[in-house]
């Protein structure tokens, strides 16, 4: 561990040198950031030399934060073996490969615990889910989910420094979240901690893009009542969107199938997305130490409320599984978009939304005769088409309202 301390501390004294503005604990995100989403660990694969190099990183700090080992055997590490695939939907074949998640623990002497994760590794040189169409390239996920663990880290600092004590609190860097959930599937099926005794879980997936209007997405608002009793008395500029539904693509999904309330922070998607192109220099600093200290006011203010009670949701999306969409406009939804409509976060070139000239920001309305006002409404109204046909799509540009015809 001397060594990667060695080099914390020499990434520190250089990002010095570019922000001088920076309070302590931003300048300490910064360099968690630039470290773990540096060419160095070619992409964080699970299961290789990058994986491991992120681990002995992030272990380092868990120790010199000063929390304790709560992996297999008192190590930092809780490995697994998963068979890697570079396409899982082939059956057949596959490398035997050994991934592993870093667990630190502060113990209050509590009797709950309280787990706040994210996962660690990425997609190496464009595993299997990279939108990249240009070749093999290092996929270094600055803000997925190097941010996350930027996020880990700065509340296990606060927490030992100056947490609430009716809680123990148990972080958790999983690997294996992009290959299908596998580092938290494991740990809940083998916790290191007394599973029953988990108050509830805080996942921050994704949180290093805060925009401009500094909306912050909270998924799995509806897994307890306590959580939208809080959110509306933290203080923050914040501003804050909330889903139901405890299942989504990350690792809070494995801790609500058991049970546990669990919260997933989201600054929202980018063009950037499971691209090459998520590096450090794009990542809002701020953003997250902003979203850190409001997550820490949650925990303080949840701390006097004993276990909190847990609640079944309705999986937002299950009345769409049976729509089967044979067409897409090419678009990215922005999901921390609040206003009636759906806002694009991005236009694929080449695609019928290129085509027809939208552009990023562009507010869709309608859809063929479908009103839209949120990104259900559209997922709808593309549901009424298959390929070959024509759509109205009437959106808005500004003030302005503009309509197109849009073949998919």
């Amino acid at each position: 561990m001397k060594k990667i301390s060695i080099l914390f501390s020499l990434l520190l004294a250089g990002q010095l040198l570019s922000a001088q503005m920076m309070s302590d604990l931003e300048l300490a995100v910064k360099v968690d950031v630039v470290y773990l989403s540096a060419d160095l660990l070619e992409g964080r694969s699970t299961g290789t030399a990058g994986e491991q190099m992120a681990a002995d990183y992030i272990a380092n700090r868990f120790e010199t934060i000063g929390l304790t080992p709560k992996g297999k055997k008192g190590s930092w590490f809780q490995p697994f073996d998963f068979n890697y695939k570079s396409n899982p939907h082939v059956q057949n074949g596959g490398e035997e490969r050994t991934g592993k998640n870093v667990v630190g623990y502060i113990d209050n002497g509590a009797k709950t615990t309280v787990v706040i994760g994210g996962h660690y590794d990425h997609l190496g040189h464009g595993d299997f889910g990279s939108l990249f169409t240009g070749g093999e390239a290092i996929h270094n996920g600055a803000d997925d989910n190097a941010s996350g663990v930027a996020t880990i880290l700065y509340l296990a600092q606060k927490l030992k420094n100056e947490g609430p004590k009716n809680n123990n609190y148990l972080f958790i860097a999983f690997s294996g979240e992009e290959m299908g959930l596998f580092g938290s599937k494991y740990f809940v099926d083998h916790p290191t901690v007394d599973l029953a005794s988990i108050n509830y879980m805080v996942n921050m997936d994704m949180v290093g893009r805060l925009n401009e209007e500094k909306v912050i997405v909270i998924n799995g608002a509806g897994t307890s009542p306590v959580w939208k009793e809080v959110f509306p008395k933290v203080k923050s500029d914040l501003s804050v969107k909330t889903s139901d539904s405890g299942i989504g693509p990350s690792d809070h999904t494995s801790f609500y199938l058991n049970d546990i309330p669990a919260i997933h922070f989201f600054t929202g998607q980018h063009g950037d997305y499971h691209k090459p192109s998520d590096d450090s220099e794009l990542v809002n600093y701020e953003g997250i130490v902003d979203i850190s200290e409001f997550i820490f006011q949650v925990i303080s203010k949840i701390d006097g409320k004993g276990k909190i009670e847990f609640t079944k949701t309705k999986d937002e999306s299950e009345d769409r599984k049976a729509a089967s969409f044979k067409v897409t406009l090419g678009v990215m939804p922005d999901y921390v978009y609040q206003g009636e409509g759906m806002r694009i976060d991005g236009v694929m070139d080449g695609r019928p939304a290129f085509e027809a000239g939208m552009e990023k920001g562009d507010i869709i309305i309608k859809i063929g005769e479908t009103d839209v006002k949120n990104i259900y409404d559209y997922m709808d109204g593309l549901a009424n088409f298959k390929k070959g046909d024509t759509a109205r799509v009437a959106f808005k540009r500004g003030d302005k309202v503009m309509v197109k015809n849009v073949t998919f």
